[in-house]
């Protein structure tokens, strides 16, 4: 039976074990990213047992590409990926608050403060924050409004191209689809060597044709989607070993061919599958001038359907009559097979309007980490239409730990202490910007506190390259308050959680059955 830490000793030390063995290990996940933070935060390199490198500044690769196995760091990937999957950028952020908000905590249940109260304190504390930063935002009223060209520009890396592909494509979505809440504007994004960076007025589907033969490019397309392979309905071994059950398979046969006739009835000219395509259907398709995309991604069948006004189908719909067929076919002006790049264009679609950001890169190497910058940059633009914007570079975080220390006078109660905890994690992210940048943390810090008391602004933080005051807005310097919130109301979460354990047990293996 597993020991409780509290009975295995009357020390102080014994009690907080778990807490700061916990502790370690989320700080050890917070120092692999804080590297990366920040206009002079550097790259990080992963490599695998094979040899195969990623070089990559995004917080969410790094964390979920590293070999984890604690379980309080393992919460520490999902505040990554929550942030990632919620608002597509401040992974980093989040984690460094997170682990700060745990380390602060932890010293003050240190200094005697119960757990209990440590962590309603930080409640209050991240709750008081997050009112706080809604107050604050400003809203974007326009693409053409230069912020948004600033968060572009920022969330990706400072790459100038990709902020404007980014901008770009916005403008082509439209306000009215950025905004929808099931919309992810950064799924609009691929990469791909040797290609020039462009916005497409249509979709691409990372497929070749299923056989070399088949037409490279098609005008006045008529799509057919199936969420199924292209064959006939399939019969187990045991069935056709009778004599009834061969019959049948030869009457499946027979409707099978009798149904691809119906796609040259219908005018199909492009069919694009879910699963595979078997021989009677590929020599069908190849006499008749049919393209066939094969094993294509379930993300991109959904959007050339949407795209093109088509209704996926299961093959068993290949039944129906060719009157019922015909209200789920998709059209479409071109369809064209890029050889060089290994992808379909399909353009000039019937249905729902969309884009595709088409990013650049030189060699097979970068690909991968220009295609998550631009779809940071995405995520960001996207996330400041919907939820406005916020001075940058660590500042209103200053600005939010000064008002959490003066706040914490109103918190009656060892519930103060928490307020604490909260006020020190909040500068954390701006002094690892101001180490990452080359300067002292410490000097730093104060002598921006003292510019912003002076001029009674949340936006006065530091210009990195010279290490003097400026203004965040004025300089252009903005984030998304969308990706602040989150990330503040997601580490108070993960770290209130990792503040409650108290005991680690290990589970039991699984019986392992018997073969007597």
């Amino acid at each position: 039976m597993a020991s409780h830490p509290t009975e295995r000793d009357g020390s102080g030390d014994e009690r907080l074990s778990t807490l700061l063995h916990n502790m370690n290990a989320v700080q050890a996940i917070a120092s692999a990213v804080e590297g990366t933070i920040g206009p002079k935060g550097l790259d990080t390199m992963l490599v695998d047992e094979e040899g195969g490198v990623i070089i990559t500044n995004d917080g969410v690769t790094i964390l979920e590409e590293m070999e984890v196995r604690h379980p309080a760091a393992r919460l520490m990937i999902g505040l990554a990926r929550s942030q990632q999957r919620e608002v597509g950028d401040g992974t980093t952020t989040a984690t460094l608050l997170a682990a700060a908000l745990v380390t602060e905590g932890a010293a003050q249940v240190q200094r005697g403060v119960p757990v209990a109260k440590v962590i309603a304190g930080i409640e209050l504390g991240i709750n008081e924050a997050v009112a706080k930063l809604k107050e604050a935002a400003l809203p974007i009223e326009a693409f053409e409004d230069e912020r948004l060209f600033h968060i572009a520009y920022i969330a990706g890396r400072e790459q100038e191209d990709i902020a404007r592909l980014v901008i770009e494509g916005a403008k082509l979505i439209g306000r009215d689809k950025m905004l929808e809440p099931d919309f992810a504007f950064s799924e609009l994004v691929t990469a791909g060597e040797g290609a020039e960076n462009e916005v497409l007025n249509g979709v691409i589907i990372h497929q070749r044709p299923l056989s070399r033969e088949m037409p490279k490019r098609l005008d006045n397309v008529c799509l057919f989607v199936l969420n199924d392979a292209l064959a006939p309905e399939e019969m187990d071994d045991e069935a056709l070993g009778t004599e009834i059950g061969f019959q049948r398979y030869l009457q499946l046969k027979e409707e099978y061919r009798r149904n691809l006739k119906k796609l040259l009835e219908l005018g199909v000219n492009a069919v694009v599958l879910d699963r595979s395509c078997d021989s009677m259907a590929e020599e069908f398709c190849l006499d008749h001038g049919i393209v066939v995309l094969h094993r294509v991604f379930r993300s991109e069948r959904e959007r050339v359907a949407r795209y093109t006004g088509a209704r996926s189908l299961k093959r068993i719909a290949l039944n129906k009559s060719v009157e019922e067929l015909s209200h789920s076919l998709g059209y479409a002006e071109h369809l064209e097979y890029d050889e060089t790049l290994g992808q379909v264009r399909v353009i000039g679609g019937r249905g729902i309007p969309t884009a595709t950001m088409v990013i650049g890169a030189s060699t097979g190497e970068v690909v991968g980490e220009r295609e998550r910058i631009a779809k940071d940059a995405a995520a960001a633009v996207q996330a400041a239409l919907r939820g406005g914007y916020l001075p940058g570079g660590g500042s209103l975080e200053l600005f939010l730990s000064r008002h959490l220390e003066e706040w914490r006078t109103s918190v009656q109660g060892m519930e103060g202490f928490g307020v604490e905890a909260v006020a020190a994690a909040l500068r954390k992210p701006f002094a690892q910007m101001i180490r990452n940048a080359g300067f002292n943390p410490l000097e730093k810090i104060e002598q921006v506190k003292a510019a912003q008391a002076k001029a009674d602004s949340s936006s006065i933080g530091l210009d990195f390259d010279t290490g003097h005051c400026a203004d965040m807005l004025e300089s252009g310097v903005v984030d998304p308050a969308l990706v602040k919130l989150h990330a503040l109301k997601t580490a108070g979460e993960v770290s209130r959680a990792i503040l409650r354990i108290h005991t680690v047990i290990r589970k039991k293996s699984p019986a392992i059955p018997s073969n007597e």
